[in-house]
């Protein structure tokens, strides 16, 4: 069984957090992927809004615990030899269901297979499995080398931090509260000046305001720069809060794109252009600010695209003057402005 051997690796992969056009909140997520072949295995279970157990919010004893068992060093946690690959982002909660499957050694081999949805202790594999994913048969040396990785000093960073620089101080608190709700940590400032290089290194991005000039945007990254931090900056697109946060979660994103799901978005006055590299659920939300400076929200699409370029019609009245789509799938989000 399993003869020809599959390619493991590790990458790190987001779970887009945000603001949803409902009001609600999707909490951010930030893990390691498995790659196989070369591929996110995610990817190969459609339309799936999930996370692996190798999170960076989860104490370090809990993440090593997960690496060793994923290495084999400790008993299985399921019944039949089966382990988690990837777990409900919100709660991990095995009742919310969550993929399971057989990891066995061969040989010097690792062996993963009977793929299955999981709520419970016992995964039925005639009703939930993934009968068209694996068996995978991974080189043992491969396979230790990149988790074996993680154990020593390669796991993710901790919960991500961004700086908020502007001076509409009321849109910048609305702007940290909602980046707080979903997991990301979020600090207001008018600018860098005199802070200090290790607390420069807390941050994965710093955001500004639509109304920062460009004095200030210069200063703020000649600190980061002079501090040798490498650090993502974010011009803000509008005052619109869930547009913003969808910025910053783009920004935030540190996995390649070859491993994105979302890989591009532009829109029109007459259509959005959307590029997709595995089918997945998609979403498309207008934003609009009106001669009073209102926002307007419209949902413009939600359903599942297949791999390939789409484009979808856009509703003139939720476009016009000054708008913007923001597209979010389960792992990545894009934000564009409407060209007229």
């Amino acid at each position: 069984m399993c003869a020809a051997y599959a390619t493991f690796g590790l990458a790190p992969a987001m779970r887009a957090g945000g603001v949803l056009h409902d009001g609600g909140y999707q909490v951010h997520r930030d893990f390691v992927d498995f790659i196989v072949d070369g591929r996110p295995l995610l990817f190969r279970l459609s339309d799936l809004d999930a996370v692996s157990p190798l999170a960076s919010d989860i104490p370090p004893a809990i993440f090593t615990a997960q690496v060793r068992s994923l290495l084999l060093e400790s008993p299985a946690p399921l019944p039949g030899g089966r382990y988690v690959v990837y777990g409900c982002p919100e709660c991990e909660d095995l009742a919310c269901g969550a993929v399971t499957a057989v990891i066995r050694r061969d040989g010097e081999d690792f062996i993963w297979r009977d793929f299955a949805w999981q709520t419970d202790e016992h995964a039925d594999l005639d009703l939930n499995g993934y009968h068209g994913i694996g068996p995978f048969r991974f080189r043992g040396a491969e396979y230790r080398t990149a988790l074996s990785a993680l154990l020593n000093g390669s796991a993710p960073d901790t919960r991500p931090r961004v700086l908020l620089i502007g001076a509409r101080v009321a849109v910048l608190a609305k702007l940290a509260a909602a980046l707080r709700t979903i997991g990301v940590g979020a600090d207001i400032a008018h600018d860098a000046d005199g802070v200090p290089a290790d607390e420069l290194r807390a941050y994965g991005a710093v955001a500004f305001g639509h109304a920062t000039d460009e004095r200030d945007r210069a200063a703020v990254r000649r600190a980061f720069e002079q501090a040798e931090v490498p650090v993502v900056h974010v011009d803000g697109l509008a005052p619109i809060v869930p547009l913003l946060v969808a910025q910053i979660e783009h920004a935030l994103d540190r996995g390649p794109l070859a491993q994105h799901r979302l890989t591009d978005l532009t829109a029109a006055d007459g259509g959005a252009d959307i590029e997709v590299t595995s089918a997945c659920r998609v979403t498309l939300t207008a934003y609009r600010l009106d001669r009073l400076s209102r926002t307007h929200t419209h949902e413009i699409f939600d359903g599942v695209l297949e791999p390939g370029r789409h484009r979808v019609a856009l509703d003139a009245r939720a476009v016009k003057g000054r708008s913007y789509v923001v597209a979010r799938t389960s792992g990545s989000v894009l934000v564009t402005a409407v060209t007229h």
